[in-house]
């Protein structure tokens, strides 16, 4: 990891030791992979405004949340399948992110169980939830996050289907994991990842699956229920927004949310926050940017619910203008794979430092002291996303 000072070099590091399967469900989008380049592109847009001969001396990056004191203003975005990239990933995760006082989601399609995770990880952990419109499943989910002391519900609701992936197609992706020529040559040309991630995995817990939707049916465990979890996900509405709201006691999130609307519907239902988010470009191609949408949706909610802002996230700059158009907090998904892609825990401790120390040179550089200073007057973008800004949003 010393080469990797940012976490483009992270990236590069880890696309050397991964072979194609692995590498491409993690860095490619849906289809044409427009939505995917313009959540980066959303960022490099915005130019910062600095003021000068301001004492900086005293500033910080911590950030508060629902009466938390966190020591950076990102977290790490709920990701599918990390264990594709290192043993064990999700405590990794989960670890590094306590280490560094930041909020860690757990994503359902994990090889982990959540109650694995829960003992292992110390920290702020929060579970995201694939909606079925099978309730008495999604109810034993719930009730297993709750058990295990997860802090937060992150309802995800933009995948009614699964996008067109069709580098799942021609890779031959399935889940469990399905061995073809193709995907054995390439891990046998990629002997680190096959023994470090793979056959770890294999040996401890067999054929990698998701274990956050399987079900121990006396003692043994099964797979069926994945299917119908699937099958039942396009019929669900916002009554299963209601419900979820009755039955988890805790702080709720919808994620998924591009539309200033659903915004304000999801507050309405009593959410507690909102993830502005386009699934990293993994989705629906050719939407806009969360970054794009999010003063909209700010000035909708006004300061009622927090504002969660994920996609395109690869330097601190980026964390600052997001939080200058009005969100609470950013996540970041593939940038802490990367790092543990290349170094487990202690590289994803290293994505994290990257990244919250570019966020405090950032504030430095434009004469910010605290987090909540960061408001639009900071930022300049052609276009009317910032410029109908009519409130200086903090």
């Amino acid at each position: 990891m010393k080469p990797a000072h940012n976490i483009d070099e992270l990236r590069d590091l880890a696309r050397r030791r991964l072979p194609r399967v692995a590498w491409d469900y993690l860095e490619r989008g849906a289809e044409e992979e427009v939505t995917l380049r313009e959540n980066r592109d959303a960022y490099a847009r915005i130019r910062l405004r600095p003021r000068v001969l301001v004492d900086v001396s005293r500033r910080s990056t911590a950030v508060e949340c629902f009466g938390r004191q966190y020591a950076a203003p990102f977290g790490i975005a709920p990701t599918g399948v990390a264990g594709l990239y290192c043993f064990d990933a999700d405590v990794v995760l989960a670890r590094a992110a306590a280490a560094a006082n930041v909020p860690f989601v757990l994503s359902t399609a994990s090889f982990v169980a959540m109650e694995r995770v829960a003992e292992r990880a110390g920290g702020t952990k929060w579970f995201q939830l694939y909606m079925s419109k099978d309730r008495a499943a999604a109810r034993r989910l719930v009730d297993r996050a709750y058990a295990a002391g997860f802090e937060a519900l992150v309802m995800t609701s933009d995948v009614p289907v699964i996008g067109n992936r069709e580098f799942n197609l021609r890779n031959g992706w399935a889940i469990p994991f399905r061995l073809n020529a193709r995907n054995v040559v390439d891990g046998l040309r990629h002997p680190r990842w096959l023994a470090d991630v793979f056959l770890r995995t294999l040996l401890d817990s067999g054929v990698p699956r998701f274990q956050n939707v399987d079900e121990n049916v006396g003692g043994r465990v099964v797979s069926a229920n994945l299917q119908s979890f699937r099958a039942r996900r396009d019929a669900v509405d916002w009554s299963d927004v209601a419900w979820l709201r009755d039955v988890w006691p805790r702080k709720l999130f919808v994620k998924g949310i591009l539309h200033a609307d659903d915004a304000v519907h999801a507050a309405e239902l009593g959410a507690d926050g909102v993830f502005v988010s386009n699934h990293g470009g993994r989705q629906l191609d050719g939407v806009d940017s969360p970054l794009d949408e999010l003063p909209r949706i700010r000035a909708a909610l006004g300061t009622r619910v927090k504002i969660m802002i994920d996609g395109g996230i690869r330097r601190g700059s980026d964390i600052v203008k997001a939080l200058a158009l009005g969100a609470d907090m950013a996540f970041v998904g593939r940038a802490p794979l990367y790092g543990a892609t290349v170094g487990g825990e202690a590289g994803v401790r290293r994505a994290i430092d990257i990244l919250r120390t570019e966020t405090d040179r950032v504030m430095a550089l434009i004469g910010v002291n605290r987090v909540d200073e960061l408001a639009v007057r900071h930022l300049e973008m052609p276009g009317a996303a910032l410029n109908s800004s009519t409130t200086d949003i903090s």
